[in-house]
């Protein structure tokens, strides 16, 4: 049978992670691997455990993600890191919301099994641009979908611009705005795999300064 959902992993450096997450990846599911100009032997760790990869040259999570999106072939995709910190058996219910017509996008709220997963600067980050959203667009979650599933033809048609960091931000707005229903389900949220490259401090950094030029913006 064709799968009907691919799982996007956007990476930079993550051939130690992508080892363990690739063989937990459920059956019946595909995987592409975006490479964002990895040093190492990601792109080559990736193949051997038979995900497809596609090199996106333009730095940035967004750019990344949106490559992916862009390859892809099924009705759902789903998109994750793909540093270790999740595991992606999480996707399954995720799944089974967007196909039931329960969401139009399933998103996860990260649970840290252990103290010292999420930083307190990465919380507060976070907490900063769900606070921001929920004022902009009635958001009805807490978290800014680190771990989503939805359909590949609403995603292409929602045109997220971002290729940077902010792209989750973007994405959420505009889906709220555009009256998408939006299902959160609790992940864990694991520390990354050894020999990974930290994405903590551009990630939080870079999502509220997108923030905050939203923000500026639409004011």
């Amino acid at each position: 049978m064709d799968p009907i959902c691919t799982l996007i992993l956007p990476c930079l450096n993550e051939a130690p992670a992508l080892r363990a997450v690739l063989p937990q990846v459920p059956a019946g599911m595909a995987v592409i691997v975006v490479d964002n100009g990895s040093t190492d032997d990601t792109a080559a760790v990736a193949r051997d455990l038979g995900a497809r990869v596609v090199a996106e040259p333009r730095a940035g999570y967004g750019a990344a993600v949106h490559a992916g999106v862009e390859a892809a072939t099924t009705e759902l995709i789903a998109v994750m890191d793909g540093d270790g910190s999740f595991d992606p058996a999480d996707l399954l219910p995720m799944i089974d919301d967007v196909l039931a017509g329960r969401a139009t996008m399933a998103v996860g709220r990260r649970r840290p099994v252990s103290r010292g997963v999420w930083p307190w600067h990465a919380r507060l980050g976070n907490k900063a641009v769900v606070a921001w959203l929920r004022h902009r667009a009635d958001f009805p979650i807490r978290d800014i979908a680190p771990m989503r599933v939805c359909r590949r033809v609403d995603l292409l048609d929602l045109d997220v611009r971002d290729r940077r960091f902010g792209y989750p931000v973007e994405l959420m707005q505009k889906a709220m705005l555009a009256g998408w229903r939006i299902s959160e389900r609790d992940i864990a949220y694991h520390p990354r795999a050894a020999g990974t490259r930290s994405k903590v401090s551009g990630s939080v950094s870079g999502t509220v300064r997108t923030a905050r030029d939203f923000m500026a913006v639409l004011r």
